[in-house]
């Protein structure tokens, strides 16, 4: 009797709250900073950022796709493909007013992302887009998104609080999230790239990501969590979309249950790549034909057979 007594109470709790049990419910943070070059990388503090992906992948070699500026390269990092493939060629796409057109669209007339293919294929799964830069939307069918938050002001740190609440209401569904800021990106804008300023705003971005990880882990959401690093361009001195190598270089991380701990990587990588390895991580299967990234094969624990075919 005792014994059933206890197990009553303890369900109690859970449900109340007093108890916190961990979820085993698949789950992806994507955290995106706007214009953090891997020069930039190497030059600040950021040690939230540096325990985050201890346990996964680092690359600093990760070229962006061409040209080296946000829309194109943000959309190619969630749908797989290249300027070439999905018609983004510059910051002023909309979806009734551009030049290149798609190889492949959905019923409402966008390239394929990989959220597209996360609603059809991974059951009860919530999807979050918050984000900080009005026109980054623009390339996204937003049906496949069940909550948007956007932050006026190129501010950040409200939807951070929100991406919290977000993960933690959502706790016992699969969960991908898309967490994006431009504030590092407009800092070398206004300041140059590798000014003091500019990196401060990489630090407090880091220090914004560590507020993050730790109210996770105190909700036991951080263990069974991946979590991607990402980011589009560097700048020289004020500006970006040339091919210096400045430009062209970024960081790019994942780590989580699914992914191999192999430290600081030199293998090729595109930002093309992001989209598969996503893939990799939920098991999706019938990607688009025309996505032209592949999957670094040492970066998942176990490769799915389906996706044999994008191995590198």
């Amino acid at each position: 009797m005792m014994i059933k007594t206890t197990k009553i109470l303890f369900v109690c709790l859970c449900l109340s709250g007093f108890v916190s049990v961990k979820s085993q419910a698949q789950r992806l943070v994507i955290i995106g900073l706007d214009g953090f070059s891997a020069e930039g990388f190497k030059t600040a503090r950021h040690p939230n950022i540096d325990a985050l992906v201890a346990e996964g992948v680092l690359s600093l070699t990760t070229r962006p796709v061409m040209p080296s500026i946000t829309l194109p390269n943000w959309t190619s990092h969630l749908s797989g493909a290249g300027p070439e493939e999905h018609g983004i060629v510059n910051n002023e796409w909309k979806l009734d007013a551009h030049e290149l057109q798609a190889l492949e669209k959905d019923q409402e007339g966008y390239y394929p992302n990989v959220f597209k293919l996360l609603k059809e294929q991974v059951p009860g799964i919530r999807i979050g887009y918050f984000y900080n830069w009005g026109k980054l939307i623009n390339s996204m069918n937003q049906k496949y998104f069940d909550e948007i938050s956007f932050e006026k002001e190129f501010k950040y740190r409200a939807n951070y609080s929100k991406a919290y609440d977000y993960l933690l209401k959502n706790r016992n569904h699969p969960t991908t999230l898309f967490l994006y800021s431009v504030h590092t990106d407009f800092a070398g804008h206004d300041h140059k790239w590798m000014s003091p300023q500019y990196i401060t705003a990489i630090e407090e971005a880091d220090a914004a990501i560590g507020d993050l990880l730790a109210k996770l882990k105190t909700a036991h959401l951080y263990a069974d969590t991946h979590f991607m690093l990402i980011t589009d361009h560097g700048g020289l001195p004020e500006g970006h979309g040339g091919v210096s190598m400045t430009e062209m270089q970024v960081p790019w991380a994942v780590t989580g249950p699914k992914i191999n701990k192999l430290g600081l990587v030199d293998f090729a990588n595109s930002n093309k790549n992001t989209a598969l390895v996503i893939a990799g991580i939920y098991n999706l299967k019938n990607l688009p034909v025309t996505w032209s990234g592949v999957l670094p094969k040492n970066i998942l624990k176990k490769n799915p057979k389906n996706l044999k075919m994008y191995l590198r």
